[in-house]
């Protein structure tokens, strides 16, 4: 498989690299190729546009700003985003990336009879995402609902492309975790990951987030 690993972080030597880093290793080492999109790095700029606004519902999306990173999303066969979760939501960097790449034409048709989105990222199979975050588990799952997972598998995934992949990795506690913590979850990414495409063994492998 051809994966567009998206990294959003702003520290070169964030745990969130190390993540990439580690996941990268792994689908490389099974034979897979990797295409890293560091969204800072690559001087992203996460704001929608007035002109692609204003042809948002117009016949034809003006996407002519960020064709070339759309240009690399149609040519995945398999997304994994890596990114820190901030106040139970996304890096604005990486919301951004959804606002502008994600675009009518692109990633979605409208229905002319106003009902649900038609998915157009056909070429999409897997969408995984690799996180963190500062909450425990039970503040994210319990009390908040898990929204970054709903948002994703729910929303983005199950309306731009039809029988996605997908799967959450999470580290929990991130601002108390030891170094020991960290490895750990370090080798339990790489472990997953490695099982991308092996499809007999995931399905007796443990959920990575249930």
């Amino acid at each position: 498989m051809h994966i567009l690993m998206v990294l959003a972080h702003p520290l070169e030597d964030s745990f969130a690299a190390s993540v990439a880093r580690v996941a990268r290793q792994a689908l490389e080492g099974r034979g897979h190729t990797v295409d890293l999109l560091d969204l800072y790095r690559e001087g992203f700029d996460p704001r929608l546009t007035v002109t692609e606004r204003g042809s948002y519902f117009d016949e034809h999306y003006d996407a002519s700003e960020v064709s070339g990173w759309i240009t690399r999303v149609k040519a995945a066969d398999g997304l994994v985003l890596v990114f820190p979760q901030w106040w139970f939501n996304f890096p604005a960097i990486l919301k951004g990336f959804f606002d502008r790449i994600f675009a009518p034409g692109v990633a979605f048709d409208h229905d002319p009879a106003g009902g649900r989105i038609v998915p157009r990222l056909g070429n999409i199979k897997l969408f995984w995402a690799l996180t963190s975050t500062g909450s425990p588990w039970w503040v994210v799952h319990l009390y908040m609902g898990n929204p970054v997972r709903r948002l994703l598998k729910r929303g983005i995934a199950a309306f731009c492309s039809k029988g996605v992949d997908f799967r959450m990795i999470s580290l929990h506690d991130m601002d108390r975790a030891t170094e020991a913590k960290r490895k750990r979850h370090l080798e339990r990414v790489g472990a997953l990951v490695s099982r991308i495409g092996m499809r007999k063994t995931l399905r007796g492998f443990p959920h990575p987030d249930p």
